[in-house]
């Protein structure tokens, strides 16, 4: 089954650097006495109690003037009406442009071209924008060949969504033939429910990319996120090199990354379990593109917490964990870190002795060190002895700016269970 043909529809090209710089000023929001200290150490979040006062009639994602108390103008960014009031997009008194989107959006892609010459992307898909590690917070862009998919995550940003669609393209306009744009399902519920998901550019619903030599099928439409998980790229890499000969279970499986990733490491076994009937079907029909059809594999309709409970001891040799986001606000992070040490218990007390765990967390507010701390309270109530092989993280196409640690949200652990 070879790559899907993309339609290109119809494009209007914008030629970024003729556009004037005379913009209209920015509504402004003025900082108490003394609050700028975040801003000077270049966090792109200010709060809602840091506003002295503002301008009237601002709504939810606007672009504004962030200024301090003496009216000097520190950045603009987005304004929305919450905790986070502000999200910066630049430092700085140089005035906003429509040209801004496509200078920003350029940096982003020349980053990646870094990686992908020097090979640390081995693959035709990869991140493009990552929030707040490319400058851009609220904004995500996957590409999967010639194709890009757009997710907002703030109001701010999808009210831009037609201006990062034509930097997007303007990047590189020989080879994106289409732009999605997968929004309304992270926007806040009232806004959303005015707008629908759409092609921007072209209309192809579904299309396939390859990373370590493994064919995957995309669906942005029906799949989650973007469309496939690119944050663990590397970490599926690991999995394959470690897999040969050993009986694996691939928890929360989704449409079969490291399913796949294990059986072409050699697996002798390979069982992967999700709640999801559409994503174990993707499953399938990604192991029949991959000529693995005959391979040992089987899918398994399950809810993972209660599969894992009726499990023999010693049933596999190698389990990777990794859940959806157990905790998406501190207020759930108590629940959540629950759950992580009752999954955890559960694969330490099912991995056979000699066995691998790769286990992760996506909930940006569980910490790094709260992760671990987590992990081992379960491996001493499962009574095993545990060896941290290495920590693990997202792919190198996910950056996190080093003045918003909050960024690095995936944290994982390579763990082997000596006895």
């Amino acid at each position: 089954m070879g790559r899907s043909k993309l339609s290109p529809g119809p494009w209007i090209p914008v030629n970024f650097e003729a556009e004037s710089m005379n913009q209209n000023p920015l509504p402004q929001v003025f900082l108490n006495r003394n609050r700028e200290q975040s801003i000077f150490r270049k966090h792109p979040w200010i709060f809602s109690g840091a506003i002295a006062r503002k301008d009237e009639g601002l709504r939810d994602g606007d672009l504004v003037s962030v200024c301090s108390q003496d009216g000097r103008t520190l950045g603009f960014g987005h304004y929305h009406e919450g905790s986070i009031a502000v999200k910066l997009l630049h430092f700085g008194d140089s005035p906003y442009s429509d040209g801004f989107w496509f200078q920003k959006i350029a940096a982003a892609f020349r980053y990646r071209q870094m990686l992908l010459d020097s090979g640390a992307l081995p693959s035709d898909a990869w991140r493009w924008i990552h929030g707040e590690g490319d400058g851009l917070p609220g904004l995500v862009v996957d590409r999967f060949g010639s194709s890009v998919v757009i997710q907002c995550h703030t109001i701010g940003m999808h009210r831009q969504v037609e201006l990062i669609a034509r930097a997007l393209r303007d990047c590189d306009p020989k080879n994106i033939q289409l732009i999605y744009d997968k929004s309304r399902e992270s926007l806040p519920k009232e806004y959303a429910s005015g707008i629908s998901n759409r092609f921007i550019l072209g209309d192809q619903t579904e299309f396939s990319m390859t990373e370590h030599g493994i064919r995957y099928l995309v669906d942005p439409l029906q799949g989650q996120k973007t469309g496939f998980f690119l944050d663990q790229r590397d970490n599926r890499k690991l999995v394959q090199e470690f897999s040969k000969g050993r009986r694996v279970l691939n928890a929360f499986s989704y449409t079969g990354g490291f399913s796949m990733a294990a059986l072409k490491g050699g697996a002798s076994m390979v069982e992967s379990v999700d709640v999801s009937s559409r994503a174990l079907s993707t499953l399938d029909q990604i192991l029949e593109l991959n000529d693995m059809k005959e391979c040992a594999h089987k899918s398994i309709e399950a809810d993972v917490p209660v599969w894992l409970k009726s499990c023999p001891k010693g049933a596999y040799d190698l389990i990777v964990l990794d859940p959806p986001a157990f905790a998406k606000s501190l207020h759930k992070r108590h629940n959540a870190i629950q759950a992580y040490k009752r999954l955890n218990y559960e694969a330490f007390k099912t991995i056979d002795r000699g066995g691998l765990l790769f286990t992760f967390s996506c909930s940006q507010v569980v910490t790094e060190e709260l992760f671990y701390g987590t992990v081992v309270a379960a491996a001493i109530e499962a009574g095993r002895t545990v060896r941290l092989i290495r920590r693990l993280s997202q792919a190198p196409d996910h950056p996190v700016n080093l003045y918003h640690p909050e960024g690095h949200y995936l944290k994982g652990l390579l763990l082997q269970i000596e006895d």
